[in-house]
């Protein structure tokens, strides 16, 4: 097992990480304190498109686009492992993934348009969102049902003649708010009575502009509303879409959410490790440079075992993470689901603790808008319940672990 990088993806790595610290980490405050300044916080201002386009033009001019095709015979053809090192540089800055057209959730709707989608259906909505034109969003989670079980979702599509109708609520649709995103991949209950709880539910592609779709609110996350990205609550009110816009077939959404979720959690895994070594450098900066009580503050309390249980802590989870990457490139998904359930749970997790014992260091400008420190912890807390929380990754974790014993006998 060679989970290091290859001669192909170092020179990437090198050219992705240049243009994150030099170019992109160092507009980040100006982009942030753009948004409502024209007194709409989820319509960019001029200035703020200029910043985005400029950068995403540099880095298509270099090459450097489009790394998520892995497993492609478009883009570079990178295995999981390699994109994962991309990943991690990219985890660096918020701005820097769509910099590289490789943002959440577009990479995973456009890889689910890619390994899924009908001739007509990419032609349609790719060549957009693989030029960094488009943005779309993924809906899925409910408000009115766990979604962590996402058998309970709820929102009907009912085939009416050549149409699907649409009705019911979806939240957390990350991304709805940006004014680009045009398509949504819309998760809904179609087969009510198929025997198998898994093929009760279709994936339809829904044009954002449809009539019928009401935006009712930005959700907040700790008072935060991720403008101009958002994550918006949604209600569906009698939408209709063309019969040939459900993906695949009837009865196959969990077909294709497995496969759309497996890489897209490794995705999100090795960009909070990502953030983590941001917050491990600022730590340490701030440790030698600053004093208190007339010392430096790496000579007072428990500073030095902080920072070597922060190297640590981010060493593990980056080989756990490369590790699941491996098995997904080698074993597929469903084997490496495991795998996939463990980094899922310990990378946000170390990511947090990181993250918060720079804080810490940091004092009352750690929770300030003077670092990146309160954004990037906002984030990682969230992610321990995107894609699955915590509590169903260590049930799966658990049930793969006690197949082992399950035939054995009794004591």
């Amino acid at each position: 097992m060679n989970l290091g990088m290859t001669e192909k993806v170092k020179p990437l790595v090198a050219a992705v990480r240049a243009m994150v610290r030099d170019e992109i980490m160092p507009v980040e405050e100006e982009y942030a304190a753009e948004v409502g300044r024209n007194g709409d916080r989820f319509q960019p201002t001029p200035r703020m498109i200029e910043i985005r386009e400029d950068l995403k033009a540099k880095a298509r001019a270099r090459g450097l686009w489009n790394f998520w095709l892995t497993g492609s015979d478009k883009g570079y053809g990178l295995s999981t492992v390699e994109y994962a090192y991309l990943a991690e540089e990219m985890g660096w800055s918020p701005l820097a993934s769509e910099v590289f057209n490789c943002s959440a959730p577009d990479t995973g709707n456009m890889e689910v348009l890619e390994r899924f989608g009908s001739p007509e259906q990419k032609a349609r909505w790719l060549p957009d969102l693989l030029d960094g034109r488009a943005r779309s969003a993924y809906l899925m989670t409910e408000p009115g049902v766990a979604s962590s079980d996402a058998t309970n979702i709820a929102m009907e599509a009912k085939l009416d003649g050549d149409e699907w109708a649409l009705n019911g609520e979806k939240w957390w649709s990350s991304g709805a708010g940006d004014p680009r995103c045009s398509l949504y991949i819309v998760m809904a209950l179609t087969d009510p009575d198929a025997e198998s709880r898994h093929g009760r539910h279709s994936m339809l592609l829904v044009p954002a502009a449809t009539k019928g779709i009401e935006k009712l609110r930005a959700m907040k996350v700790y008072g935060h509303d991720d403008a101009p990205h958002g994550h918006l609550h949604i209600r569906f009110k009698d939408v209709r879409v063309p019969k040939d816009a459900i993906i695949l077939g009837r009865g196959r959404g969990f077909e294709i959410a497995q496969g759309r979720l497996g890489p897209g959690r490794i995705h999100h895994c090795m960009r909070a490790i990502g953030q983590a070594e941001r917050a491990l450098e600022a730590m340490c900066r701030r440790a030698v440079s600053r004093q208190a009580f007339g010392r430096k503050l790496i000579e007072l309390g428990a500073n030095y075992d902080i920072i070597a249980e922060a190297r640590m802590s981010i060493e593990m989870a980056r080989l756990l993470c490369l590790k699941a990457a491996y098995a997904m490139d080698t074993q597929g998904v469903r084997a490496a689901a495991p795998l996939i359930s463990q980094i899922k749970v310990i990378a946000p997790r170390v990511a947090l603790k990181v993250i918060d014992e720079a804080v810490q260091m940091h004092g009352g400008a750690g929770v300030s808008q003077d670092t990146p420190l309160a954004d990037m912890w906002v984030h990682v807390r969230t992610l321990r319940l995107a894609d699955g929380p915590d509590a169903v990754h260590r049930r799966v974790i658990a049930k793969t672990e006690l197949k082992r014993y399950s035939n054995q006998p009794a004591d």
